[in-house]
């Protein structure tokens, strides 16, 4: 649905996108992630038609953005950043203006109505969007990007600024709006990105630096192995048997104490899985285990090690790899790393397949 083949868009001599390529397919939700000043919303623009690139293709559904402008953004609902609301106008005035303003060819009461339902803002129709609260006036953004049913919807921080009612509110959405619609969000909040998107694109400095299904992200996440333990038993020795055992690479003493138990972090080799050793050691001391709690890696310390390790990456032939100190390094570098490389593997296999389409 969506295409982007060797992208580039330069500032006089400053390049905000670098030679960037990938696709969206028919029905997908991709979550479009970057740091401040990565390209991500210069790409975003230019895939609306508002910019134009410096080199490379886009096209929306076969349809290339600048060959013919009108006919691939009549496939394309954009909601920025700031909802592009007229204020004195009332829901409908507005919705109407956008129906006009698309050339829609839907039957206008059937369709508009349709709209409202779907975003749940018909309570508030009549009303002056001046006077709407924030939660609606995103809403009402949401629906003029909806006018027309194009096939691609993008959405730039569409819960911004929201309550958490509203935010769960806006993702249901999103995720019912995924069914029917190719779909890229742009966030900074990752965990929105982990719960409604089906694929993560990370950009950093211009170059896609990672993309990845979001439940092959999640598989990782699951694959660490560090525990907090709560173990009755003296501080000391029990500290001493969590370092001496196998599998156990790491095991400190945190200042949480519950009674007589004390808490410990531990962490085990990577695809080692401690418990049952832990549980039949601490039981032959006569020291009994009150709490287990598995500690995931977050997706924000994902997409840090995977900006950290790209810009890394850039400078590793003139200065000495950064060392970060922590006990989740080992696992969110071997993360990092895996997820670049695949990325540079996936635009190495496009790039040679575009070779010989040409051929």
């Amino acid at each position: 649905m969506i295409k982007i083949e060797h992208l580039v868009k330069n500032y006089g001599s400053n390049c905000a996108v670098d030679d960037i390529s990938f696709s969206v397919e028919s029905g997908e939700i991709v979550g479009f992630l970057g740091p401040n000043g990565a390209g991500k919303s210069t790409t975003m623009n230019i895939l609306t038609g508002y910019l134009s690139g410096t080199s490379g293709k886009v096209s929306i559904d076969g349809i290339d953005i600048l060959a013919d402008p009108l006919g691939a953004k009549k496939l394309i609902g954009y909601l920025p950043e700031q909802p592009p609301l007229y204020l004195d106008m009332t829901v409908d005035e507005y919705l109407n203006f956008n129906y006009d303003l698309k050339g829609c060819k839907l039957p206008r009461l059937e369709h508009i109505a349709e709209v409202c339902e779907v975003v749940k803002i018909g309570d508030v129709r009549k009303r002056v969007i001046r006077n709407l609260s924030k939660g609606y006036k995103q809403r009402v953004g949401i629906a003029q990007a909806l006018i027309g049913n194009p096939k691609v919807i993008i959405f730039d921080e569409p819960t911004i600024g929201l309550d958490p009612k509203q935010i769960i509110e806006i993702r249901n959405l999103i995720r019912t709006l995924g069914k029917g619609h190719t779909v890229i969000l742009s966030t900074h909040i990752l965990q929105e990105v982990q719960a409604v998107c089906d694929r993560i694109v990370i950009i950093n400095k211009g170059k896609i630096v990672a993309d990845e299904l979001t439940e092959n992200i999640s598989r990782a996440v699951e694959n660490n192995r560090r525990f907090n333990v709560k173990i009755c038993g003296p501080s000391r020795e029990v500290l001493s048997t969590l370092k001496s055992m196998s599998g156990i690479v790491y095991a400190e003493a945190l200042a949480e104490r519950d009674g007589e138990a004390y808490t410990y972090m531990i962490e085990s080799d990577y695809g080692v899985d401690v418990r049952k050793k832990l549980f039949y050691t601490m039981a032959e001391k006569g020291w009994a285990i009150i709490g287990l709690e598995a500690l995931g890696m977050s997706l924000e310390d994902i997409f840090i090690t995977v900006v950290d390790k790209s810009a890394e990456e850039k400078i590793r032939q003139s200065k000495p790899a950064r060392r970060r100190s922590g006990t989740k390094d080992a696992l969110e570098k071997q993360v990092a790393e895996t997820m670049v490389r695949e990325g540079a593997e996936k635009r190495a296999l496009a790039d040679t397949q575009e070779i010989e389409d040409e051929d």
